[in-house]
């Protein structure tokens, strides 16, 4: 018996998420992700199948580089129209008890004093089960309707992403102690203010110089997820993530991606089980391999190429239209994905890949791997996945929506149940404890994160009167020295 798989569904708040044009088929809901219902269907039907929880990914821009225009995004509904991640969460935590949910945001684009207390809110209306998936935005179009005149330089939205993080760490660990609130009715206090601190921040992107607004919610710091790929994301991921996304062609482009993250994190003084690797992946699964085989010629049947093109020239930052579909493609350097068409060719090096692969063999799977068969089949390839690739489970992206969840619930999670690698029972109740086990409702003492817990103790607090605006040089300074 080999290790627990982690069973993520990965869906988004869009009607076209990886698969482009299935949308169109007949039993597809797609077109619900405006209904509340949806969501809570879903969130119920995936804690029936004892998932850890659901992955909402996101964008804040278009997908406008094919033909240089939105047009076919908008024509294939790739990613656009796309709804705000954050709002169905505390629905589906009413229906659901153990459920985590795993929610993007673009820090590129937020304050951190800000969505540290949206992130609190959520986590204290689940009780305990959100993660924030960390991004920092690879859509220009993103950056234009922000404020930018163009999209920030790639490692330099990771050098911001850093002290973002450093930020929302000091609200969420280090501003309120342990024990600040009382809740006193009979003295008529609610919070000690003696134990809550303004963390003093002064750095190079960000100026947060009073408290958090938010008493510590159940984890304090939500489970963070990453996604980082390239040299410089790898380094972020494996300094802050404890759930790492990676989206590998092969099983030994899984390997070498997770020994490196966790060659990364060891050397940062985490240990190599503290970074939990999940792959992205589509299974197309029925009774049998033959009638799984058909369901995926059905689904090819509706690709989108339009679609596709949009998908991956967003994701890529290359117009595939200034290409013959069978021209091969090279690598290029841009401050988009940088890891999708290194990806490709790592399936086979000596490959080529072109515009006509990429419709023929990524329509239905988008950025991941297709794994089509019976569920012992899929349970097969799944374990080998893990067990070879180094990985600890799967973010599981729809060919069709609910259907692709349905069948995975109903058929490959019961066959992964008798082998042992897929929970019969949560053991826990929040969503750390779903990854790590009973008990570790906090953030590792070895991640960064857990080293402003307390440490703001000895410096000012709310009781000295002293507005976090007045707060001196001298008093931040002791704050970081403290926390070092």
């Amino acid at each position: 018996m080999g290790q627990r798989i982690i069973l993520n569904a990965f869906d988004m708040t869009c009607i076209t998420h990886q698969s482009a044009g299935t949308w169109r088929h007949p039993d597809s809901q797609a077109w619900r992700y405006n209904d509340l219902e949806y969501w809570t269907d879903l969130a119920r039907l995936l804690e029936r199948g004892r998932f850890d929880s659901l992955f909402i990914a996101d964008v804040v821009g278009v997908y406008d580089v094919y033909r240089d225009s939105v047009a076919p995004s908008l024509v294939d509904a790739a990613q656009v129209p796309v709804n705000d991640p954050f709002f169905q969460v505390p629905a589906m935590a009413v229906v659901t008890e153990h459920l985590g949910f795993g929610v993007t945001s673009a820090l590129t684009y937020e304050q951190p004093y800000a969505l540290a207390r949206k992130f609190s809110t959520l986590d204290h209306l689940t009780k305990g089960r959100v993660a924030w998936n960390v991004v920092t935005s690879y859509l220009n179009s993103a950056a234009v309707n922000l404020g930018y005149t163009q999209q920030i330089s790639h490692d330099a939205r990771y050098d911001i992403a850093d002290e973002f993080l450093d930020v929302t760490y000091k609200l969420w660990e280090g501003s309120w102690e342990d024990g600040a609130v009382l809740r006193d009715k009979e003295r008529g206090v609610y919070t000690d203010p003696a134990k809550v601190h303004p963390i003093g921040h002064r750095g190079e992107h960000y100026s947060v110089p009073g408290i958090h607004l938010t008493e510590p919610s159940p984890q304090r710091t939500p489970v963070i997820f990453q996604a980082g790929a390239s040299p410089r994301g790898r380094a972020f991921a494996a300094k802050h993530g404890e759930g790492v996304f990676i989206s590998p062609a092969t099983i030994a482009q899984a390997r070498a991606t997770s020994d490196d993250v966790r060659d990364r994190a060891e050397a940062g003084g985490r240990s190599r089980d503290s970074v939990k690797i999940f792959a992205l992946v589509t299974v197309i699964t029925a009774e049998t391999d033959e009638a799984a085989r058909a369901k995926h010629a059905e689904y090819l049947s509706y690709a989108s190429a339009e679609g596709m093109m949009a998908l991956y020239g967003g994701w890529t930052g290359i117009d595939f239209s200034q290409y013959d579909p069978d021209t091969p493609l090279v690598e290029v350097e841009n401050d988009s994905l940088r890891s999708v068409l290194a990806s490709l060719a790592n399936i086979d090096p000596e490959r080529r890949w072109t515009p006509r692969d990429i419709i023929e063999q990524r329509s239905v799977g988008g950025m991941g791997p297709v794994i089509v068969g019976s569920p012992r089949t899929v349970a097969d390839e799944l374990e080998r996945w893990v067990d070879e690739g180094g990985i600890d489970g799967f973010n599981f992206a729809y060919a069709i929506t609910p259907g692709t969840f349905v069948d995975l619930v109903e058929l490959v999670v019961p066959e992964l149940q008798r082998r042992g690698r897929a929970r019969t029972e949560y053991e826990g109740r929040t969503l750390r404890e779903n990854l790590y086990g009973p008990g570790q409702v906090f953030a590792e003492d070895t991640h960064p994160a857990r080293r402003y817990h307390g440490a703001f103790a000895n410096a000012p607090s709310a009781l000295d009167g002293q507005r976090p605006s007045k707060i001196t040089d001298a008093a931040a300074a002791e704050v970081a020295l403290g926390a070092s």
